[in-house]
């Protein structure tokens, strides 16, 4: 019992034995490696809003972190994975150092919260131990609960090849997308038609209105006129990082895939049909 007094005020607050709360695991001195801090939540950035908040399938709702072989012998890659089934970023960086071969599915709001802890280190440790990933930063460690679970392959995902690659100003598209999305709401589509030359940026919503905008694009060939999530269509060109992005693209009915050059990043989004 705990009692609380102020001049006329009194509080008494009944409370729970020690005992009684969830043990947390301790990070062990086995197991235990380290990653840089800055490398690791950037990795993890580009990727997390691809993952699902749909807890009735739960191992979507985390990221696929797998730390493996680099392009060297000196060298590690950290890849993560990301997925809600509608679309699917991918993230690989390579690492300095040496580090082992492992992989696990990390809740999302896990890695969240792990970004909100105050650098107080560059680097990160990083320990899995049965069904738990422990992260420690400075005085402060962070505990979470694996998934289990099969994570979809990412490898088998993304097509091999792509009928047409686009290419376009990312700031410029990003605008163009962020002003037409306002008139795609509730289930509406934002709708790319590409023409000789132009690709054409439209939404409507009925009873709310419609938006058309035109860029100049280096596209020939028969006109494509595909439609995506307008939200998700935004968050992947976002996740994008540098001046120019391409667009892949294979037909209506088949993903487009989002990257740039030089950057190890892949954003495939899943369209929506067209009616008509």
């Amino acid at each position: 019992m705990i009692s609380l007094s102020c001049g006329a005020a009194a509080y008494r607050l009944n409370v729970s034995t020690t005992e009684d709360f969830p043990r947390l695991p301790k990070m062990a001195t086995e197991g235990v490696f380290k990653v840089n801090r800055e490398v690791f939540l950037d990795t993890a950035s580009r990727v997390a809003k691809a993952a699902s908040r749909d807890e009735s399938r739960p191992v979507l709702t985390g990221i696929l972190i797998q730390f493996e072989n680099g392009s060297s012998a000196s060298k590690r890659k950290l890849t993560m994975v990301a997925t809600d089934s509608y679309r699917l970023a991918v993230r690989e960086t390579e690492l300095d150092g040496d580090t082992p071969e492992l992989e696990a599915i990390v809740p999302a709001r896990a890695i969240a919260e792990l970004a909100r802890i105050p650098a107080t280190s560059s680097e990160l440790e990083l320990a899995i131990q049965d069904n738990h990933v422990i992260f420690s930063l400075g005085g402060t460690t962070l505990s979470t609960r694996r998934i289990d679970g099969q994570f979809p392959s990412h490898h088998q995902l993304i097509p091999e090849a792509f009928e047409h690659t686009v290419k376009l100003a990312r700031t410029e598209f990003l605008d163009v997308v962020r002003r037409v999305a306002v008139m795609a709401q509730r289930t509406s589509p934002i709708k790319l038609r590409f023409e000789e030359g132009t690709l054409a940026i439209s939404a409507q919503t009925q009873d709310v209105g419609e938006a058309s905008e035109t860029l100049p694009v280096a596209f020939s060939g028969e006109p494509i006129e595909i439609g995506f999530n307008a939200e998700f269509l935004r968050e992947g060109i976002e996740s994008v990082i540098g001046d120019e992005i391409e667009l892949n693209l294979i037909n209506p009915i088949r993903p487009g895939l989002l990257r740039a050059e030089g950057d190890s990043f892949w954003y495939l989004i899943m369209p929506i049909r067209l009616a008509g």
